[in-house]
């Protein structure tokens, strides 16, 4: 499935939410991601270089290579409600080039069929150093305006990325945040600078 890619090894991490401030949930919610780390293909070629041709050949290998393994990880992708992507580019590599693995719809389309998803998949990118955590945010793969599905998942490897690498990462909920009760926009009222005069003087 990883094949040519530049596969260097996979990293799942998987929590389970029991209870919050004393209270259990309705139900555990689990989170997970998995992260690749592959080597850059860009590395050390410079700013105008045409990414396509290898976009085209690595992302929808890691979409579906990432996103099998949260299905699995999940317990089926009925199960899960909200989704977001990340990558982190190594030193010598530009920020553009974990764009390229995850922005375009060779991974992005891809990721969202594979988890029958909708809505635009929020994401996180950086370039850093190995070990450096990334805050990868997630929400509903419906209805992206569904508040109580606004969550995020740190994302960690510690050998990765090294300077000619870059980690990809697919991350996904089986729920909401803990006891989620700040309504959504269609229980929204109409809140304008106007309606809040008095609080703004």
């Amino acid at each position: 499935m990883a094949d040519g890619v530049g596969l260097r090894k996979l990293v799942v991490y998987r929590e389970e939410l029991v209870t919050e401030a004393g209270a259990s949930p309705v139900r555990p919610v689990q989170q997970a991601s998995i992260a690749a780390v592959v080597q850059n293909p860009w590395a050390g070629t410079p700013p105008d270089r045409d990414l396509s041709v290898e976009v085209a050949r690595i992302a929808p290998s890691l979409a579906k290579l990432l996103t099998y393994r949260l299905i699995e990880v999940l317990g089926g992708v009925d199960q899960i409600e909200a989704f977001g992507k990340a990558a982190i580019v190594g030193e010598e590599g530009q920020i553009e080039h974990g764009g390229a693995l995850i922005h375009t719809p060779y991974f992005g389309n891809l990721m969202r069929e594979f988890l029958e998803g909708e809505s635009i998949i929020c994401f996180a990118d950086t370039r850093a150093d190995a070990g450096q955590p990334l805050v990868v945010p997630l929400w509903h793969k419906t209805r992206a305006a569904t508040r109580s599905h606004y969550q995020t998942i740190s994302t960690r490897v510690s050998d990765a990325p090294r300077a000619r690498e870059i980690v990809v990462v697919a991350a996904a909920s089986t729920g909401p945040r803990p006891h989620p009760r700040i309504g959504d926009r269609t229980t929204d009222p109409a809140i304008t600078t106007k309606s809040l005069e008095t609080v703004l003087s």
